[in-house]
């Protein structure tokens, strides 16, 4: 395997993914039966990306901001309770769903959830990202409400909402690890 520590993570996913975690940990995300060679295959073809993903994450870390106070946190919560609701009641009905309870969390790990009953979950974080980002974040837990994967039909759903729905998960994938290093 590649100089750094893979860690296998099994689940009933359908591909194979690298993940370098904003701490510089590598995961492995893996089919439940794929076998482990293979695993290690493409984690060795990988082995360029996987390297300039750690050091990216490390210097990530090094000029990261530093971790929010109690007071901040409470400033942050107050916006999103004031700010995203609003959003959520506005895009519920373009996209032609309805929801049961609405939850503002600080959560280290995502930025929005869905519930197979209906509830959604959004990090009080999103107050901290561009407009267009947090609508992308509601639009797409909102069309979970019809389609609960990310199916192709799911997708269609998303982009008839979020046209550029791809920019917006770019700038959380690339921009977001910074702000939920915060917490």
């Amino acid at each position: 395997m590649a100089k750094h520590e893979v860690k296998i993570i099994r689940s009933r996913r359908r591909t194979l993914a690298l993940q370098v975690t904003a701490d510089g940990q590598v995961l492995a995300r893996a089919p439940l039966l794929m076998p482990v060679g293979m695993i290690r295959r493409f984690v060795e073809s990988k082995a360029a990306w996987i390297d300039a993903k750690v050091a990216q994450r490390k210097a990530q870390s090094a000029q990261a901001a530093p971790m929010l106070t109690a007071d901040e946190r409470k400033a942050l919560a107050k916006q999103a309770h004031s700010l995203i609701p609003p959003r959520v009641a506005y895009y519920a009905p373009l996209v032609g769903v309805t929801y049961h309870t609405l939850a503002l969390r600080f959560q280290r790990t995502r930025w929005g959830s869905c519930s197979s009953r209906g509830n959604l979950n959004f990090n009080c974080l999103l107050v901290l990202v561009p407009a267009e980002v947090l609508d992308y974040v509601i639009v797409h837990e909102l069309c979970h409400r019809k389609e609960m994967n990310h199916s192709p039909r799911f997708w269609a759903e998303v982009e008839r909402l979020c046209p550029d729905w791809r920019v917006q998960r770019r700038w959380l994938r690339e921009q977001g690890s910074a702000l939920l290093q915060r917490l």
